[in-house]
C-alpha cells in the first residue's frame, strides 16, 4: 500500500477513529474502527476516498437524529436507509 502523503510503500491497513458532522450540521458523531491507511514512514492516519464517499454517503440516507455516538463503522454501515442509493448525488 502507498501513501498519498509521502509516497511511501510502508503504509498499512488500520482501524482507526474519525469524526464527521451530520449533514444538517446539528452536531458531529465519533465513527470508531474505520478502515483507514497509517504511514510507518510519515505518521500520517487517514481515511481514503472510497471510505469517505460511503460514510458520506450512509448519513445521507438514514435517520441521524437518534444515531449513537460514538458508533463503529460497521454499526453505521448496518443501519437500515431510507433509500437504495444516494439520489443527490451528481
Amino acid at each position: 500500500m502507498i501513501c498519498h502523503w509521502c509516497g511511501s510503500e510502508h503504509a498499512q491497513p488500520a482501524r482507526r477513529t474519525g469524526y464527521w458532522e451530520l449533514p444538517d450540521g446539528s452536531r458531529a458523531i465519533e465513527i470508531n474502527e474505520m478502515p483507514s491507511v497509517h504511514c510507518v514512514d510519515c505518521g500520517m492516519e487517514y481515511q481514503e476516498d472510497a471510505v469517505i464517499e460511503e460514510v458520506e454517503d450512509q448519513l445521507m440516507l438514514i435517520d441521524t437524529k437518534n444515531l449513537a455516538s460514538p458508533v463503529t463503522f460497521d454499526e453505521l454501515m448496518a443501519v437500515p436507509r431510507f433509500l437504495k442509493k444516494n439520489y443527490f448525488k451528481l
